[in-house]
């Protein structure tokens, strides 16, 4: 007997909740978009959550290019989850998520629910079909938008999207590090693992399905406590590249536990691909510890994971395909929502059962790339987005963008164009003709754009005059105005100033006196350093203990109408670089934010100051 159907309408539905698909669910709600995040897992975050632990790599390559970090939605979840996770917790890392999903205002959270099809007429989705394992109810979701955020591009091939799969060749784009022919190669899917000294030694019993593994097949993943000894290696230059590309450290586990399973499909083969790889990593931690001296004796295995996260399969095509040529000559598209600077980072075809390759080749480069509007939504279904690993790029496209924070930053995107789209009532390639809006409104959320600035003509901080107690240097109060949120490229573009007994202030006068509902206050967090989960001692390690100490904590913002004051608004114990403060209309003629004090910095920072 089946059970009742439920059906829902939304404005918006997304499918997948991992980083992109977070993203896009809360960029949508917060802008109106009556929307839906439909998950099939009990935990939030994909493969950044706890049931996989992949730490969120982005633009900065690993703190490299510091100035790239991605702020927005991405970087306030790493903020909450800074403020009360001093030891890296996952399952803390998971309350983060859900609290800031489930009681979004405007975004209904259906978790542990699998999409099982969808409805397609003249190219236009109109509904999915789920079912909620937990609850066993059956749901019907219609709405005149949806996102593919699954990784797998698996809602645009339930309704017959355009996509790709494996490797393009050279002629096709003019990839540098392309085949000269197509294949089918795919980069493969990883458990993770976590391992802890416990101060004296420790037994292992493998199982009876692991594999058995000798060094030669372990010759180029290095996979020991100790440091590689150069002054052996034939080529020492060659030998730090492959300790470079191949270590983890013993406690994290080893990015390079990948497969990619034997036949056509990795996705077909994902439970096959779990199982062998469940032998393997058995296999490689037994090498480890009874296999020779890896400096290993005191290691136990405290957790393994049972949930493989994949790096490919499909990519759906959209209006534009982005390829390796883009990221390497760093174009900057006028279409431009998102941007990486992750190297383009190509893996083993076969995973570990390529021994004798080094187990990942990467192509790094300075600075930064765009990625165009027109990769985020299905070439030839009218109303799908997507967003994650499976947007329009090609294999080597996609070996850079697939990082999670370029994922994540694609999502908002995403999410803001849904957003606009149902404003207008429009269709996805529709909003190309408003691409500078949706620019702009990525921007006002604390998004980043390399190479496009304020230009909002709603905000009226923009026309005001601003002073300050003090400033440092050539870092003036005007500075908070320069169109740009962060120190990147020419000019100054932040206010600071020393903080005194008395506090620190700025004032903006306006050009004319108006209403005024909302202040964004960006403040400084300091960039160089990291504050993702992770389990990586060498990770950790780039990070501070709790929240930065440059964010301002306790802040008062004073509106005045002919120098009386007339509005106070007063914000302690902030944690957020980004702090849209919103309050009754009120009429104003100037406004004065006053620093009460930092995190424990003795300067104050302000990137931007926005007034509506």
């Amino acid at each position: 007997m089946i059970r009742k159907i439920e059906t829902k309408k939304y404005d918006f539905v997304v499918i997948g909740g991992g980083m992109s698909g977070i993203c896009a669910a809360l960029a949508a709600a917060r802008n109106g978009a009556k929307t839906a995040l439909i998950h099939n897992r009990s935990v939030l975050g994909g493969n950044a959550s706890s049931e996989v632990r992949i730490h969120i790599s982005g633009a900065s390559d690993s703190q490299k290019k510091p100035e790239l970090e991605e702020s927005g939605i991405l970087y306030e979840l790493m903020l909450d989850n800074k403020a009360q996770n001093d030891w890296f917790s996952y399952p803390l890392w998971d309350a983060v998520l859900f609290n800031k999903v489930r009681f979004q205002q405007n975004l209904d959270l259906y978790m542990n629910t699998v999409m099982l099809d969808a409805d397609c007429e003249q190219s236009l989705i109109t509904r999915v079909r789920c079912f909620q394992e937990t609850t066993e109810k059956h749901l019907v979701l219609e709405a005149p938008l949806f996102a593919d955020c699954t990784g797998n591009g698996t809602l645009g091939y339930f309704v017959g999207a355009e996509f790709m799969t494996g490797s393009e060749s050279r002629a096709d784009f003019g990839e540098l590090h392309a085949p000269e022919k197509t294949n089918n190669f795919r980069m493969g899917n990883t458990i993770l693992f976590r391992a802890v000294n416990r101060g004296e030694p420790v037994k292992f019993t493998p199982p009876p399905f692991a594999k058995k593994l000798t060094e030669q097949d372990l010759h180029l993943r290095i996979h020991s406590s100790k440091l590689p000894d150069y002054s052996q290696a034939e080529d020492p230059e060659e030998y730090r590249r492959v300790s470079s590309v191949s270590s983890a450290g013993i406690e994290y586990g080893y990015w390079w536990l990948e497969l990619t399973g034997d036949g056509e499909d990795i996705i077909e083969e994902y439970e096959d691909i779990r199982d062998e790889l469940y032998a393997y990593f058995y296999g490689v931690w037994d090498h480890i510890k009874n296999g020779g001296d890896h400096g290993a004796q005191n290691y136990d295995l405290e957790w393994v994971g049972a949930l493989p996260g994949m790096r490919e399969s499909r990519r759906l095509r959209g209006d534009y395909i982005l390829n390796e040529r883009d990221i390497l000559n760093h174009r900057m598209f006028e279409d431009s929502v998102a941007y990486g600077g992750w190297g383009v980072d190509l893996h083993a075809p076969h995973g570990l059962k390529d021994r004798d390759l080094l187990p990942s080749q990467v192509w790094t480069f300075d600075g930064t790339y765009t990625i165009p509007y027109r990769c985020y939504y299905s070439k030839n279904i009218k109303n799908l987005f997507m967003a994650g690993r499976n947007i329009s790029a090609s294999k080597l496209g996609m070996a850079s963008t697939r990082v999670i924070g370029t994922c994540a930053v694609g999502g908002q995107a995403v999410g803001s164009a849904a957003a606009l789209c149902v404003q207008k009532g429009i269709l996805p390639r529709e909003l190309c003709g408003s691409v500078f809006e949706l620019q702009q409104l990525i921007l006002k959320d604390d998004g980043f754009i390399p190479g496009v600035k304020n230009e909002d003509k709603g905000d009226l901080a923009r026309y005001a005059e601003f002073t300050a107690s003090s400033h440092i240097s050539d870092f003036l109060p005007q500075c908070v105005i320069s169109g740009v949120s962060r120190e990147f490229g020419d000019g100054r573009h932040s206010w600071r100033c020393k903080m005194e007994s008395y506090g620190a202030w700025i004032h903006a006068r306006l050009a004319f006196p108006a209403e005024l509902s909302q202040i964004n206050v960006t403040f400084d967090s300091n960039f160089n350093y990291s504050v993702r989960v992770t389990m990586s001692p060498a990770r950790q390690k780039q990070q501070r203990r709790g929240v930065p100490p440059e964010l301002t904590r306790d802040f008062d913002i004073v509106l005045y109408k002919d120098e009386k004051i007339v509005k106070t608004v007063q914000v302690r114990n902030n944690h957020q670089r980004f702090c849209p403060c919103y309050f009754e209309k009120t009429l104003c003629d100037s406004f004065k934010i006053k620093i009460r004090a930092t995190n424990g910095a003795d300067t104050v920072c302000i990137f931007e100051i926005r007034a509506y």
